[in-house]
């Protein structure tokens, strides 16, 4: 595949590029440090990308958006996936402390990002004169699936984006524009650096083969660690008496 890539730098989004280099996909990396684009670029030809190219693009300046998608898509003359696993992660008690950083968590994980997804579609589906196809990946959260202590600013960032990715996915699959929504449960990477690892956490490597298997196959959506789809289905149907009174 021709792969657009915002995120690939580190976390889930090393793992991941680094799955699709493996099989000689071709790849065009956006992200925010020249330095680190560079490191990632060489580092995903050695593992066998067929080609690379960088292009900066913040997740935080959305007026960067436009011509960071251009460049890219430019590079690779036709695209046909692009990925988002880029965003911002804060603890519960750190976004209540803090309001500027509640600001910034919100605006990066649900407006911003649902800003750069806004450009990506009219780019996917505007190629072949109009009548173009491809395939949004985007990461969102199991912190969605419902309101929880632990995560109430963080989650209601992922909620909106979920909800957004599932209004996109019912206008626009018919148009060909496949959008799939990963849902990661705890997955031992850098982000979760220090945290007490949940039962189910997942290793980055597994975790990236199952998103990759589900962009292959346009699945609407995608837990990983797999087991997660069976721990939110529990709790989306628990009463809102009980989640008051649990912990997690």
């Amino acid at each position: 595949m021709n792969v657009v890539f915002l995120g690939a730098t580190k976390g889930m989004g090393r793992a991941l590029s680094r799955k699709m280099a493996a099989r000689g996909d071709r790849l065009a990396l956006l992200g925010r440090t020249e330095a680190s684009l560079v490191d990632t670029a060489h580092d995903l030809e050695v593992r066998g990308a067929t080609s690379t190219s960088t292009h900066r693009c913040d997740l935080e300046h959305p007026e960067g958006f436009e011509a960071a998608l251009d460049a890219a898509f430019a590079a690779l003359g036709h695209v046909d996936a692009v990925v988002v696993t880029a965003g911002l992660v804060a603890t519960q008690e750190e976004l209540e402390a803090d309001a500027s950083l509640a600001e910034r968590v919100t605006r990066v994980n649900f407006t911003n990002t649902v800003v750069f997804c806004e450009a990506a579609r009219r780019r996917l589906l505007g190629q072949d004169g109009g009548k173009g196809r491809g395939k949004l990946c985007v990461f969102s959260s199991v912190a969605g699936e419902r309101g929880r202590k632990p995560v109430v600013i963080y989650g209601a960032s992922k909620a909106g984006l979920t909800r957004y990715l599932e209004g996109l996915d019912h206008k626009f699959r018919a148009q060909g524009l496949e959008v799939i929504t990963v849902k990661p449960g705890f997955v031992k990477t850098g982000m979760t650096a220090g945290l007490k690892p949940p039962p189910f956490a997942g290793e980055p490597d597994a975790v990236a083969e199952t998103v990759l298997h589900a962009i292959d196959r346009g699945d609407a959506v995608v837990y990983a660690p797999a087991p997660w789809a069976l721990v939110m289905a529990v709790i989306r149907h628990l009463p809102r008496g009980v989640m008051r009174r649990v912990g997690f």
